[in-house]
């Protein structure tokens, strides 16, 4: 008898875990499901905001997004929120992950400046409006979204002034395809489009890059002229920085394990 039983429980428990390597079975398959989960997010982010308003779920901030989705894969937690873009950079380097149809929010990203900057946010729309208008920024997105990814990398006009000294930007190169490291340079689309308004303005951009939830702070404390990393208008960042109109539209997803 206490073989059979034995044998019943060993039956329950790979029901629950995977075969081989002891990581929980997905139970995550909508938003709804997320009540009562174990959330990974990246600390500082929308996604970490967010989480917190899930009914009775217990949010796990990381550094990084790429430290939420290690801990994922190892059955620490039940699911990530993340902005899509990087989601999806994500699952393509884990086949063992999935991104769920139905997204988890809608959100704009904009670059955010002193609160007193109203200059700086007139000549930034003034760029951002142009780059808008003559295709740059549909240009410098496919460079790094879709089947074009890495065909046309944007390129500084020639003899472009930058009398208007330089301009720093603050940033976190953890989230691909907007902003990461390549051989120590910060690379993406936060780069490349801060450069096209840079060469629209007259600036030298220099990147410095931090941990997200630095971001504002450095910003406020004019250590800053922007922070640009994938950054959502919400009405909390509203009160610390002024933002530029937007530049692109995302949404917030779920990643969870297949299986």
């Amino acid at each position: 008898m206490k073989k059979f039983a034995a044998g019943l429980i060993a039956v329950a428990m790979s029901v629950t875990m995977l075969a081989g390597c002891g990581v929980p079975a997905n139970t995550v398959h909508s938003v709804d499901d997320l009540e009562g989960k174990t959330i990974g997010v990246q600390l500082g982010t929308t996604g970490d905001i967010y989480a917190e308003d899930v009914k009775d779920a217990k949010v796990e901030k990381y550094n990084k997004g790429a430290d939420a989705v290690q801990a994922l894969k190892q059955g620490k937690i039940d699911a990530v929120i993340i902005d899509a873009e990087p989601a999806k950079v994500f699952v393509e380097k884990n086949d063992d992950l999935e991104i769920l149809d139905e997204p988890f929010a809608e959100e704009e990203y904009a670059i955010a400046m002193k609160l007193d900057n109203t200059e700086l946010q007139t000549a930034v729309n003034g760029a951002l409006k142009e780059l808008k208008a003559d295709g740059t920024l549909d240009a410098i997105k496919a460079n790094y979204v879709g089947e074009n990814a890495g065909k046309n990398p944007y390129k500084s006009p020639d003899n472009v002034s930058r009398d208007k000294g330089t301009l720093v930007m603050a940033t976190n190169a953890e989230f691909p395809p907007y902003e990461s490291k390549e051989n120590d340079k910060v690379v993406g689309i936060d780069a490349d489009m801060m450069q096209a308004v840079c060469d629209k303005l007259g600036y030298e951009l220099k990147i410095d890059d931090m941990a997200f939830d630095s971001i504002i702070s450095a910003v406020q404390s004019g250590k800053a002229d922007v922070g640009v990393a994938g950054m959502t208008v919400t009405p909390d960042r509203e009160k610390n920085v002024l933002f530029s109109d937007t530049y692109t539209s995302s949404s917030q997803v779920i990643i969870v394990r297949k299986k």
